[in-house]
């Protein structure tokens, strides 16, 4: 596998692990979840805006190379 999308899979699977335990029970969390693995930055800030904000500052740093990965390739 490409070292970028096996970074990017590791980034996606911690947050997960971390959402899962932490915001599992929030509102928003399934459509959050949806957003972290299609690497949608602006539907996972909707879903999740509502979630405590260290809960959602920790899930954002693990997911970080998933969203930065996704907004790169969307550059020109």
């Amino acid at each position: 596998q490409h070292p970028e999308q096996e970074r990017v899979r590791q980034a996606q699977a911690a947050a997960d692990r971390l959402m899962s335990v932490m915001a599992g029970d929030l509102p928003g969390f399934e459509e959050a979840s949806r957003a972290l693995y299609a690497r949608d930055l602006a539907r996972f800030d909707q879903h999740s805006r509502t979630w405590p904000a260290e809960i959602r500052a920790h899930v954002l740093a693990l997911a970080a190379p998933a969203f930065q990965a996704s907004a790169a390739s969307t550059q020109p």
